[in-house]
C-alpha cells in the first residue's frame, strides 16, 4: 500500500518490492491485488472518485442523517430508547454536591462519545445537570472528534441529524456563513464523514432527550486532527479558520439561547491503543491525577492551559477529545466549568486498557 503512490507502475512496483521486502511477485500475481485493492476502493483513481461521488450525493439528497448507532448502542424504538435513558438517570445521585454551577447558568457541557455501556453514568451525571438549559435552548453547538479527520479542519454539514424520536433541524444560515468565510470545499470536503461518526450522534440522542417536543436548531461541527499544532511550533489559537469559525458563530448566535456541547473524551492508554505497557494500578492513579490537571485547565475556561498541557506531553495519552473541548472553550470565551463525573473505561478484556472520560457543566 505505501508504494502505490502513484510514481510507480506494476513494473517498478514489483522492482521496489523485490528491492525493499525481498519479496518477488508475478505479474499475474500483482495484477490480481491490484484488482483486489481497486474493487475495495483502497485506491485513489477514477472508480474511487465515482463511488465517492455517488456515497456524497446520496448523503446529500437524503431526507436526513439516520442515527447509525441505533440498535447497536442504544435501542433504536422510542419506549426502549427512553426506558435506557431514564436507568441511567436513575442513578444519578441527587445529594452529591457538584458545585459550583447553578442550572438555569449553564452555557455548556462536556459530555462523553464513548458508548453508552461503559460512560452511561457520566452521560446522565452532566447531562441531568444542564437539562435546564438545555430545555431552553434556541440552538445547540455541538464539537465532536472527527475520528477520520485530517488536520485541524473543521467539517459541516447541512443534512438533519436524525434521532428515534425524530428529527433536529440544522442551523443551515449558520453553516452558510461559515461556508462562504472559509470557503465550501473546506467546510465541506469533508462532508461524508458526518455519515458515520459517532461523536456527535452519541450527544444528539441526550440533547433530543431532554429536548422533548420543544425545537431547537443543531450546529453540528466535526472537528479535525490538532496533532499539526502538537507536533509543530504554533498552535490552534494562531489558526485563522478557526478564529474565523468561531467569529462567525458568536455573531450569528449572540441574541439567542444557545448550548454548547463537546462531545470529546480524554486519555486513550494500554496496549489496546499501542502502548508497550499493561496499566495496573499504580498506572491508573497516574493516568487520574494527569486527567484532573487537564480538568483544572478546562473548569478554568483556560483552553490554552489545556491545549499546552497535551502539547508538553505531545499528547502520549492520545487525548481525542482535544479539538472539540478546546473549540467550546474558544466559544464560550469567559466561562468557569465544574465536573460532574469521571470514570475510567475498561478498552480490553484484560482490564490493561483505559479510555477515561469526564462530564463538565460550564457557566
Amino acid at each position: 500500500m505505501e508504494l502505490c503512490d502513484g510514481t510507480r507502475d506494476e513494473a517498478g512496483l514489483r522492482a521496489s518490492l523485490a528491492v525493499r521486502a525481498g519479496v518477488q511477485l508475478g505479474p499475474t500475481t500483482l495484477e490480481r491485488i491490484l484488482t483486489q485493492l481497486d474493487e475495495a476502493l483502497l485506491l485513489d483513481n477514477e472508480r474511487f472518485a465515482e463511488a465517492h461521488a455517488a456515497a456524497l450525493r446520496d448523503f446529500r439528497t437524503a431526507t436526513l442523517r439516520p442515527p447509525v448507532l441505533a440498535g447497536e448502542s442504544y435501542p433504536d424504538d422510542v419506549e426502549g430508547l427512553e426506558e435506557a435513558m431514564s436507568g441511567y438517570l436513575g442513578g444519578v445521585d441527587e445529594t452529591e454536591p457538584t458545585a459550583e454551577v447553578a442550572e438555569g447558568e449553564i452555557r455548556g457541557l462536556i459530555s462523553p462519545h464513548i458508548d453508552y455501556e461503559r460512560g452511561g453514568t457520566v452521560y446522565a451525571q452532566v447531562w441531568h445537570k444542564a437539562a435546564a438549559a438545555v430545555r431552553e435552548a434556541e440552538i445547540a453547538i455541538i464539537f465532536g472528534t472527527d475520528h477520520m479527520g485530517g488536520d485541524a479542519g473543521l467539517t459541516l454539514t447541512h443534512q438533519r441529524y436524525a434521532t428515534p424520536w425524530g428529527t433536529l433541524p440544522t442551523a443551515n444560515g449558520i453553516v452558510d456563513k461559515i461556508a462562504l468565510q472559509l470557503g465550501p470545499d473546506i467546510v465541506f470536503g469533508d462532508e461524508l464523514h458526518h455519515r458515520s461518526e459517532h461523536s456527535i450522534e452519541l450527544a444528539v440522542i441526550w440533547l433530543h432527550y431532554f429536548l422533548g417536543d420543544r425545537e431547537c436548531e443543531l450546529l453540528p461541527v466535526l472537528c479535525g486532527s490538532f496533532d499539526p499544532f502538537v507536533e509543530g511550533e504554533g498552535g490552534p489559537g494562531e489558526d485563522g479558520q478557526i478564529s474565523a469559525a468561531l467569529n462567525v458563530m458568536r455573531e450569528a448566535t449572540a441574541s439567542r439561547k444557545t448550548v454548547v456541547i463537546a462531545a470529546g473524551d480524554l486519555a486513550h492508554v494500554g496496549p489496546a491503543f499501542g502502548d508497550r505497557y499493561a496499566i495496573d494500578f499504580v498506572e491508573r492513579a497516574r493516568l487520574r491525577v494527569a486527567d484532573e490537571a487537564l480538568m483544572a485547565s478546562i473548569c478554568a475556561g483556560d483552553e490554552e492551559a489545556f491545549f499546552q498541557q497535551v502539547k508538553e506531553e505531545r499528547d502520549r495519552r492520545r487525548i481525542c477529545g482535544l479539538p472539540p473541548i478546546y473549540m467550546a472553550l474558544r466559544f464560550l470565551g469567559d466561562t468557569r466549568g465544574a465536573a460532574t463525573g469521571y470514570a475510567q473505561c475498561p478498552a480490553d478484556e484484560q482490564g490493561t486498557s483505559f479510555v477515561s472520560i469526564c462530564g463538565i457543566a460550564f457557566s
